[in-house]
């Protein structure tokens, strides 16, 4: 995916790169700014591991270690899950949400806190260390061999080039540190220009840029319009309100202070896991193991499909010789009903709405338009 910037660039030519690690899924974007033109935003979309044609614009945020030590990341990293031989590092964003974002929400059950926990030995800023050299290098890979003399403009340009690091509104200086640090460890950055080449942006932010260059049209941005942007990501969801100062340039202040709760689509997994573990019960497919492969796939496929209007969902997880129509199982295919599926939404759905009505409640202005980012 490709975005053109409406204003010409106007300081040094420069490489800038943005990360945004999910907690399940990671994206990458960068510019090769020169001044006097019309700098293009381009997302890396050829990743180890995964089909060369497919285009796609997000790995899975997930590092597979052996002894200690890296050994897979993204889609390559996914195929180690179930392997007793590796240890998996995934949703480890969620050890560095501050306490803030954890009371009074969705909780991740004891289950799978145990089974994310960290690698032995491994800790949570030497994990991020091996993703973000990861993905830097995969990035440096994609710029080279997609960029006419690439690796003379990336050797020339690489040594300043800023890293805008995309964080939740509920992140504050702690997480910022652990992402700092992590980049130095990585190799990206020196400890002596961190300060100056790293550089930190609220997702609210990020998705309020971005539903306004990718929305057809903006008649109803007028000075002094209040409006609220929703992100609703892997994780967390993050809730602000802007008002438009001036659409010529464009000027957006926040109208209030920003919320960010912890509701986000892995909630919703973890919500299907319970439905699928009572509905199988007493069924042979109800070992953990199928019922993660059930998830994985739901995940993949079932949920991205879901919009409330279907009847009748299935999630593919096995060959045609896996058959348990008792269950619902026929031909590798479990069948759910539209209310099986929208009870794993509904937790999540309340804190979203809750979250949205706590950030409405004492506006005095009258909020127009509400722009959803959904990433679930």
């Amino acid at each position: 995916m490709t975005y053109r910037v409406d204003k010409a660039y106007e300081r040094s030519e420069a490489i800038i790169l943005a990360f945004d690690i999910g907690t399940t899924h990671t994206a990458v974007s960068f510019s090769h700014a020169s001044p006097g033109e019309r700098p293009d935003v381009r997302s890396v979309i050829k990743w180890p591991g995964q089909p060369e044609a497919s285009g796609e614009s997000k790995i899975p945020t997930i590092v597979a270690y052996q002894d200690g030590e890296a050994k897979y990341f993204g889609a390559e990293a996914r195929e180690f899950l179930e392997d007793d031989d590796y240890e998996i590092a995934r949703w480890f964003k969620l050890r560095l949400h501050p306490k803030s974002m954890k009371a009074d929400q969705v909780a991740i059950g004891p289950y799978e806190l145990e089974k994310h926990s960290l690698p032995d030995g491994v800790s949570l800023v030497q994990v991020y260390a091996d993703f973000i050299r990861y993905i830097h290098g995969a990035t440096r890979n994609f710029f080279i061999n997609n960029t006419p003399n690439g690796q003379r403009t990336w050797s020339r340009l690489s040594d300043q080039m800023p890293i805008v690091f995309c964080t939740p509104n509920g992140w504050d200086l702690r997480q910022h540190e652990v992402l700092s640090e992590a980049s130095i460890r990585a190799g990206i950055v020196v400890e002596g220009d961190a300060e100056d080449r790293l550089w930190f942006l609220t997702e609210g932010e990020a998705s309020v840029h971005y539903a306004l260059a990718h929305t057809k049209t903006v008649n109803w941005l007028n000075q002094g319009t209040v409006f609220a942007v929703m992100d609703v990501g892997g994780s967390t969801v993050d809730s602000t309100l802007y008002r438009c100062q001036s659409r010529a340039p464009l000027v957006l202040e926040e109208a209030c202070a920003s919320a960010c709760v912890q509701a986000g689509g892995i909630f919703v997994d973890q919500s299907i896991r319970e439905v699928l573990k009572r509905k199988l019960n007493g069924s042979e497919y109800s070992d953990p193991e199928s019922i993660s492969l059930m998830i994985r796939q739901f995940e993949r496929q079932t949920k991205r499909a879901f919009d409330g209007s279907q009847t009748t969902n299935q999630i593919r997880f096995g060959s045609t010789k896996d058959n348990d129509k008792k269950y619902d199982i026929v031909k590798g295919k479990l069948t759910l009903s539209c209310e099986e599926v929208e009870e794993a939404y509904l937790a999540v759905i309340c804190n979203i709405v809750d979250s949205c009505n706590t950030l409405l409640a004492n506006q005095k202005a009258e909020v127009m338009i509400v722009l959803f980012d959904d990433r679930f």
